[in-house]
């Protein structure tokens, strides 16, 4: 009926083409009515197919046997035809070119939009769109596609840039890392072939040093027989045996007033000779202290205390520091009292000694030299340079007329303050030599050395006569005991102290552990009963030499670095790295 009323409205217009607003007018006309019979033909549907739901429900529920039925998702709504096909072919058919113009934009606008809100009111279905809407449809997710494929296109170019550059960054470190393997695998070669040729040398190195040493000795033995020849006189006394060795001796001294320059032609006019040894009773032993208590600290110089040493007949203390001065401090009971401040040295300052009549002041430092200062003028009077590298410390002779230095370029000095030249130079250790100190009313020199060993000389002759092997580790120093009994001890850098005996030196006699970190210095007290240890963890110990009990004192938090006893060995005074001054009495 559709059909039939389309052709006919369209036949009619056959007659009056040349009208064309006439044919327009019918078209809409014919439109309308169609537009309101499908709409009736729709209500017709509808109430169709709610009869027949109510009729299959009813049928349902009078049927005792339930049987599947299809749910709402599952039933596909009638498409309906596609009325703007027919009408488009229809009108390009007719020849009517200007009146399909105008339909499509009408249709696809207007029409269109009401002809799709109707069908989604009518249908609970899925929407079927038309072949232009879903061309378009189509072509929008083909345009989404392109652009996405052109994205992804640029990311895999930019990803195989990367991936080229990355494989020539590995073949690149591939070659890198292949040629330092293969230098890798020559230096060891080199370094295996240096090791064999370092082996094949020792023992030529063994050779030349027992060469040296035979030297040395020999060097010792000519000296002493030249001293002999040009000095017949002092042969003369050594070799004779008779009971008249002492007459005779004085009536060559009386001879020898007589003509001074006769003697002093061999020698330096100003040289003093080392004095016949003499020895003296020690001091009456203190007793054994307990308990130490802190009576003195304050604070002496700003930069780490090297070394400090007691006057030796008032309570005056010098110290060494590293700002380059040297100072005089007078230890009063209720505090102390600056009494000097000495500057000369042009690095720090490494150790002092007061000379044994308190006039004096010996100090060493890392300027290579070694300074007298006169402290009744208060300045340096004498400047004894001789050693390559930096002097250690230094002691006096019980006389007062010879001064000895160690140094780090291996040797130990012995310089005569009158003649102001140096007399002897010891060279014996392997490495620098840390301490050194004469035995009290003796000609005797004791010295320390890094390569591990102490050395006993006698200065009279240049001679080392006896070497003391037991530290494992390098030694920083070593002394005397005042009692005058050939006891002496010595610390290394790892804490160890030893005890000695003189006339033995194979094995120490006792050892005192105050590790794991370096011992400083020792020093024994005037009866030798006591030793105080100073140690880098900040505690000084004093050691019962004969029980070997030990007391722990709080002595500095950054080290101690010095010590020394009173003339009565009642007190113990320390210094430490942190520039202060503590005084410890015993109870």
């Amino acid at each position: 009926a559709v059909l039939r009323l389309v052709h006919h409205g369209f036949s009619s217009l056959g007659s009056q083409r040349d009208d064309g607003a006439c044919k327009r007018f019918a078209l809409w006309r014919h439109i309308h009515l169609m537009r309101s019979f499908f709409s009736e033909e729709e209500e017709r549907m509808s109430v169709e197919e709610e009869c027949e739901e109510e009729m299959r429900e009813a049928a349902l529920s009078a049927v005792p046997i339930r049987t599947p039925t299809p749910s709402k998702q599952q039933i596909v709504p009638k498409t309906p035809e596609a009325v703007d096909d027919f009408l488009r072919n229809f009108l390009r058919r007719a020849g009517l070119n200007r009146t399909l113009n105008v339909f499509e934009p009408e249709w696809y606008g207007s029409a269109q939009k009401l002809l799709s809100e109707t069908l989604r009111t009518a249908w609970t279905g899925v929407f079927i769109p038309d072949a232009l809407t879903h061309r378009q449809l189509l072509q929008r997710e083909l345009e989404t596609v392109r652009v996405e494929t052109d994205r992804l296109r640029q990311d895999v170019l930019v990803a195989g840039e990367r991936l080229v550059r990355t494989q020539r960054e590995r073949h690149f470190h591939r070659l890198q890392h292949r040629r330092v393997a293969e230098e890798k695998n020559r230096l060891i070669q080199h370094s295996q072939q240096l090791k064999k040729h370092l082996e094949s040398y020792e023992p030529v190195l063994r050779q030349l040093e027992d060469k040296y040493q035979a030297a040395l000795r020999q060097k010792t033995l000519i000296t002493l027989e030249k001293d002999r020849v040009q000095n017949p006189t002092d042969a003369r006394l050594n070799e004779e045996k008779s009971p008249n060795l002492k007459k005779s001796s004085i009536k060559r001294s009386g001879n020898g007033n007589k003509s001074p320059t006769k003697r002093s032609v061999a020698r330096h006019p100003k040289d003093t000779e080392f004095p016949v040894c003499s020895r003296r009773n020690p001091p009456l032993a203190q007793g054994a202290f307990q308990k130490w208590e802190n009576t003195i600290s304050f604070r002496a110089h700003e930069l780490p205390i090297s070394c400090i040493d007691l006057h030796p007949q008032k309570l005056i203390l010098a110290t060494a520091s590293d700002d380059r001065s040297l100072r005089l401090w007078e230890l009063l009971p209720n505090g102390e009292k600056t009494l000097l401040t000495g500057e000369g040295h042009s690095d720090w300052l490494s150790g002092c000694s007061f000379h044994p009549d308190g006039a004096k002041l010996a100090t060493t430092g890392g300027d290579c030299t070694v300074r007298l200062w006169d402290l009744s003028r208060g300045r340096c009077v004498l400047s004894l340079p001789g050693h390559g590298r930096p002097t250690w410390g230094c002691s006096f002779h019980c006389r007062g007329h010879l001064l000895a230095s160690c140094s780090a370029d291996r040797t130990a000095k012995v310089w005569d303050l009158n003649s102001q030249r140096c007399r002897l130079t010891l060279r014996r250790h392997a490495a620098s030599v840390s301490s050194v100190c004469f035995l009290p009313l003796s000609d005797l020199l004791l010295t320390a050395s890094a390569d591990k060993t102490l050395a006993e000389w006698d200065a009279r002759l240049g001679a080392c006569t006896a070497s003391f092997h037991g530290h494992r580790h390098p030694c920083s120093h070593a002394a005397f005991s005042p009692a005058g009994d050939a006891t002496l001890a010595s610390c290394d850098t790892r804490g160890i102290v030893h005890l000695w005996d003189a006339r033995k030196p194979a094995l120490p006699t006792a050892t005192v552990d105050a590790g794991p970190l370096a011992a400083n210095q020792v020093a024994f007290s005037p009866s030798g009963k006591a030793l105080a240890v100073a140690s880098s963890d900040g505690v000084l110990r004093v050691v019962q030499v004969d029980s070997g009990v030990t007391s722990s004192l709080s002595g500095s938090g950054d080290g101690v670095q010095s010590v020394t006893f009173d003339h009565e060995g009642e007190s113990v005074t320390c210094a430490g790295r942190d520039g202060v001054i503590s005084v410890w009495a015993g109870q």
